[in-house]
């Protein structure tokens, strides 16, 4: 049995790690009876230097891909395109039984749609044999089709056999779009299970050391939307809202590339201090360069309260029972709202001081959503093994 899977992005790293950990279970249980998995893993390099990939691949115990595609920046259509042409010789070459893609970037979609046209035998996809596709994170929606990021969900959603949900909501979109019941596993969240995993060694960074922070006493902020960064004015109101903010609490920022292409593009008209290798400074906006997983988790863990645009971020503080104010109109996640510690603040300056102020009252405490108990993985990989026996499928 063969299963090739595809990252492209960090947040890819932190969802398939838990899941080629699986695997390894898995193949150790093989010499008892088991069924053995021989597995591909892909990079295509959508996130390619060390900062934005290979350290993550160090944090998560990832090994070296069996195939990097190498790539790298450009417009969505350049990217999907180029990720498509690279990617089709892959599964040609190792025609594996199961394609596993995770979450909702542009190589997702991308290897989608090409492992959903390919025939191992010569023939077309609607004659020959293709893979089974299998989507980590199904279901997810903003209801916002001018995110990119939705209308990767969507397509990659429609066209995959196999949709793996994290939260209940992602069910009941998937149904209402007409898809089956037996195509859809609701198996808890693989970002958790990295997350569960890695906290005691997270546990174990020396960055609060180094920017010289005490537990508690400082906010931490991912920016990195395109809606976000590249409009001027919502980068306008989230500049007032974070210096407005670092007047309360020190405010650090680790910078995401295209943040840092923005700042660029505005000299002297934000409150940002660049911060290398110093502590962090009261009354000013820190911006630091991308952290490593580890580090990243310590920070979160240990802040006061986040503001970011990410999605995963708001299902990891919420795990964490950290409070979180997430500068959108929406979020895929609603779960993160209902149960977690999360809420809306909107782009707006008052918008997000409104909801940072009211967020920093809440009282500590989480509990975790339904099967975010570090087996999601676990859940997965016994799902492919049973459909395994199947191997190829026809599309017909």
């Amino acid at each position: 049995m063969k299963i090739l899977s595809v990252v492209g992005a960090r947040p890819n790293f932190m969802k398939i790690a838990p899941i080629i950990r699986a695997i390894d279970r898995q193949n150790r249980a093989a010499g008892k009876g088991g069924k053995h998995i021989e597995h591909i893993l892909v990079h295509t390099g959508q996130h390619y230097d060390r900062k934005m990939s290979g350290v993550f691949f160090e944090d998560l115990g990832l090994p070296d891909p069996d195939v990097c595609l190498g790539v790298g920046s450009g417009s969505h259509a350049v990217q999907t395109a180029e990720t498509m042409k690279r990617f089709e010789e892959t599964p040609l070459k190792y025609e594996p039984d199961f394609v596993v893609l995770v979450g909702d970037v542009n190589s997702t979609v991308a290897c989608a749609l090409t492992a959903s046209k390919i025939s191992y035998n010569g023939g077309s996809a609607i004659t020959g044999r293709r893979p089974l596709i299998a989507h980590v994170e199904a279901g997810l929606r903003s209801f916002d089709r001018e995110m990119p990021e939705e209308i990767n969900r969507i397509v990659t959603d429609q066209i995959s056999d196999m949709l793996f949900v994290t939260e209940q909501s992602g069910v009941d979109n998937l149904k209402r779009e007409g898809i089956g019941e037996s195509g859809i596993f609701f198996v808890g969240n693989t970002m958790i299970d990295t997350l569960l995993a890695c906290r005691e060694r997270a546990g174990n960074s020396k960055i609060l050391e180094t920017l010289r922070l005490s537990p508690g006493e400082f906010a931490l902020a991912t920016i990195h939307r395109p809606a976000n960064v590249d409009s001027p004015e919502n980068f306008r109101e989230i500049h007032g809202a974070l210096d407005e903010i670092s007047h309360k609490l020190t405010v650090v920022m680790p910078l995401h590339p295209r943040t840092l292409g923005s700042l660029k593009a505005s000299p002297g008209e934000n409150p940002f201090v660049f911060v290398d290798g110093a502590g962090a400074r009261k009354n000013r906006v820190n911006a630091i360069e991308p952290l490593s997983y580890l580090d990243f988790v310590c920070m979160m863990a240990n802040s006061r309260i986040v503001l970011t645009d990410s999605g995963g971020i708001q299902e990891e503080t919420t795990c964490l029972g950290v409070p979180c104010v997430t500068i959108r109109e929406n979020t895929e996640r609603p779960v993160t709202l209902t149960e977690g510690t999360n809420a809306l603040a909107g782009t707006s300056r008052e918008g997000i001081i409104r909801v940072f102020e009211r967020q920093l009252k809440r009282k500590p405490g989480h509990g975790a959503p339904r099967l975010w108990d570090g087996k999601a993985a676990v859940r997965i990989v016994k799902v492919l093994v049973e459909k395994g026996g199947k191997n190829l499928t026809s599309s017909s």
